[in-house]
């Protein structure tokens, strides 16, 4: 069985309920969730080695995130106790034109004040076959940025296959590098990218002329990009891109391509109305074709079943991908029907 191993930062997320507004209600509802972490549990459910690396506060409330990922069969083995704070971000979501808006409170979290040598990359990659990072913990701090360098050296040096989501967060990149810069560099030890239209122009300084704020998106542009691309970066054997139509906040078209350097698949797509949770969402795309092409021949498949898990996290509550193979199966399968199962 295929042994993957992820690594980032795992947050408290602290959301409003239901569509309110911050503080319209006197409340907040807590719960876990991070890029990598999400890609951990999506794996594990799907049933293979899923081990999430991290540095976790040895508190109550880092013992109560360490238990949510025990729970759905994360390994947590890696993980190393160390810090003062668990990385805090608050969700407000949007509803038909209102956006979602999202506030971090990360700074001089566990993982921002890592080093090199906190974790043991020899030792966290035996007899694993898989290394999946994202944007997002490079631009955390400039340690954090040495450190997940190393990580994907490390993991190359061992024969991994290196997955990463680009992921750019604009309100994470303060400390004085721009993300291509970092990026550029992490990248050119990565075997399969994933991303969207904005992640390849601000992580990787790559442009494209893509309208992201809405109408139909054409596919062959999306083939140009990853063609772009995979000619900077000759490394790179297979990207990934979603294309995500956002009509409001409750309606959106979603759908991805994959450019495995010989053959451009273009995947099912989706009229998702009345989303319930988007966030996380690329996160479940993320492990959905982690899982596909582990476990796949054709990458087609490998991409159709990423973007149904994708689309079915759509109208789940939380960061976690909380699915089975079959239930994406079903719905690759062309039953989106909805209808109870008795």
């Amino acid at each position: 069985m295929s042994k993957i191993v992820t690594f980032g930062e795992i947050m408290l997320r602290l959301k409003s309920p239901n569509n309110e507004r911050f503080f319209q209600s006197p409340m907040l509802e807590a719960t876990f969730g991070g890029g990598e972490a999400n890609v951990a549990v999506g794996l594990a459910r799907y049933g293979l080695d899923a081990v999430f690396v991290s540095l976790i506060p040895k508190n109550q409330i880092g013992d109560a995130c360490i238990e949510e990922l025990r729970k759905y069969g994360v390994n947590t083995a890696k993980i190393v106790r160390k810090g003062n704070r668990l990385g805090i971000y608050f969700l407000e979501t949007g509803a038909n034109q209102r956006p979602s808006r999202v506030i971090y409170d990360r700074a001089n979290s566990a993982i921002s004040e890592a080093k090199t040598g906190d974790l043991n990359w020899n030792d966290i990659f035996k007899s694993a076959t898989w290394f999946h990072i994202t944007g997002i913990t490079p631009a955390i701090s400039a340690s954090a940025a040495e450190l997940s360098l190393d990580s994907v050296k490390k993991a190359k040096e061992m024969g991994l296959t290196v997955s990463c989501d680009l992921n750019f967060r604009n309100k994470l990149w303060k400390y004085g590098k721009r993300a291509p810069e970092v990026m550029g560099e992490l990248v050119k030890y990565v075997d399969v990218v994933i991303g969207n239209e904005e992640d390849c122009q601000k992580s990787l300084g790559i442009s494209l002329d893509v309208d992201i704020e809405g109408g139909r998106l054409d596919s062959d542009k999306y083939k140009n990009l990853t063609n772009k691309v995979m000619k900077k970066y000759p490394n790179i054997r297979k990207m990934a891109i979603t294309m995500r139509e956002s009509h409001s906040a409750n309606d959106n078209g979603w759908s991805a391509v994959l450019n495995n350097g010989k053959d451009f698949f273009v995947s099912k797509k989706y009229e998702i109305k009345n989303i319930i949770d988007r966030v996380g969402g690329g996160d479940s795309f993320a492990s959905g074709l982690i899982y596909g092409l582990n476990s796949y021949s054709d990458d087609a498949e490998a991409l159709n079943f990423a973007i149904a898990a994708s689309c079915l996290k759509h109208s789940i509550m939380g960061d976690l991908p909380l699915l089975t193979v079959d239930e994406v199966l079903n719905l690759s399968g062309g039953d989106s029907s909805g209808r109870v199962q008795r």
